[in-house]
């Protein structure tokens, strides 16, 4: 019978980060501790438990069968503790709560900033603390319970969360204002293949769903430089030097300053919808509830 008065928080939010980094050095650090006290940590849980959690290796560390039970119930429970925790804060002075929003670079630049400020207006001692990363991080930030909300395309998988569509957006081309297809009402993908693109990095969204969709035809995007923003690539194409796939949402603001030309890309894969995720909505602190219902409000009479 494991004794339950023995687990401590600490050791158990050590092991998730050991186990989510794959190295005992890096949850160590992460945990501000040297490596020797993370070594001491995780042995002392593993004799508690009486089983082996990580299987070490010279490349890192990956969990055992019970180390992967051990961090999925681990991640609820802390999540679980997080949301007590923004809970109680609700009844103390001053700020009543806080959002965590994790959305990626499409939503940032779309459709969530309007929304934050309709928020923030309607609930103005709600603190909403939000977080720009890829999908994937987004996703992950959720399922950990490092974040309450997450935003990301439909294309991402998200098995783990309760998911509602909660925007939409269409992809665009976007050139120079004297480039041959800035005359061109829409185009079709597979015309653009030869033509040299400005890209994201490799793991956004946007660029691994344009990646696939050349490799559908049969061919690599020609990438000669590959930036980190919908405004680097923007100043990028305006200056002639390649061509850009991004949301239209994130080319508007900067197609009349930089004389951007906006043109259709006639693909059904060019609609995308984007996803609200949270890892239990019945769990959620009234604020983070209020933001859910809100948006889902605004994408019913959208």
């Amino acid at each position: 019978m494991i004794n339950l008065g023995r687990f401590d928080l600490v050791s158990l939010r050590l092991f998730v980060a050991v186990a989510d980094a794959g190295s005992l050095t890096a949850g160590a650090d992460a945990f501000g501790i040297s490596l020797a006290a993370a070594s001491k940590r995780i042995a002392e849980l593993e004799q508690h438990l009486g089983t082996p959690l990580l299987e070490r290796g010279k490349r890192g560390v990956v969990p055992t069968e019970a180390g992967r039970t051990l961090h999925r119930h681990t991640i609820g429970l802390v999540f679980s503790l997080e949301q007590l925790a923004a809970a109680i804060g609700e009844h103390r002075g001053g700020t009543r709560g806080q959002v965590r929003v994790w959305a990626n670079t499409s939503a940032i630049n779309g459709f969530l900033p309007p929304l934050l400020a309709a928020f923030r207006a309607a609930q103005p001692q709600v603190r909403v603390e939000l977080e720009e990363a890829l999908s994937s991080e987004v996703v992950d930030a959720v399922t950990r319970g490092s974040a309450d909300l997450g935003v990301f395309p439909e294309n991402t998988p998200a098995d783990e969360l309760e998911c509602v569509v909660c925007d939409s957006d269409q992809l665009v081309l976007a050139t120079a204002h004297d480039h041959a297809l800035a005359s061109a009402r829409s185009v079709r993908f597979a015309t653009l293949l030869d033509q040299e693109f400005i890209g994201l990095d490799r793991r956004t969204a946007v660029r691994r769903l344009i990646s696939a969709q050349a490799e559908a035809h049969g061919r690599a995007l020609r990438v000669p430089i590959e930036v980190h923003s919908f405004d680097a690539m923007c100043r990028m194409v305006a200056v002639g030097l390649g061509i850009g796939v991004l949301p239209r949402a994130a080319a508007a603001p900067h197609a009349k300053s930089m004389r951007l030309r906006l043109v259709r890309i006639d693909e059904p894969w060019t609609q995308r919808r984007m996803l609200l995720g949270v890892r239990d909505r019945d769990r959620l602190a009234t604020p983070a509830r209020a933001l859910v219902e809100l948006i889902e409000r605004r994408t019913k009479t959208s």
